[in-house]
């Protein structure tokens, strides 16, 4: 009985802990370099995600579209490169002005940062 409870609790912070990657990024030169190929569009309907970039790095939290771009690329959970033109890209974005205006409109395209 303990030891399910034990096994339990361990699966609950495993599953809340690999909800927390995927939110420090850093922007690489060249697209082979990246885990994921984004593209910045004009108009938040045309986008997958709504991200807010965040100022402090202990703001991250679970794949929600809040991004903090860090300085090196090992301090990053996903490198993202910035594609020229929407084909190119995995996951269309959108940044917005405010944090709580930040998520995911497709949720197909939501594995590419896991």
């Amino acid at each position: 009985m303990v030891n399910t409870k034990i096994i339990s609790v361990f699966g609950f912070f495993l599953f809340v802990a690999s909800g927390c990657y995927a939110q420090k990024v850093f922007a690489v030169q060249y697209a082979n370099q990246a885990d994921v190929r984004v593209f910045v569009v004009t108009y938040p309907n045309q986008a997958d995600l709504k991200v807010y970039k965040l100022k402090y790095q202990n703001q991250t939290g679970v794949n929600n579209g809040n991004w903090f771009f860090t300085n090196y690329a090992n301090q990053a959970d996903k490198k993202i490169y910035f594609a020229d033109y929407p084909n190119q890209a995995d996951v269309k974005i959108y940044v917005v002005a405010y944090k709580n205006q930040a998520g995911w409109v497709n949720n197909a395209k939501k594995h590419y940062f896991y």
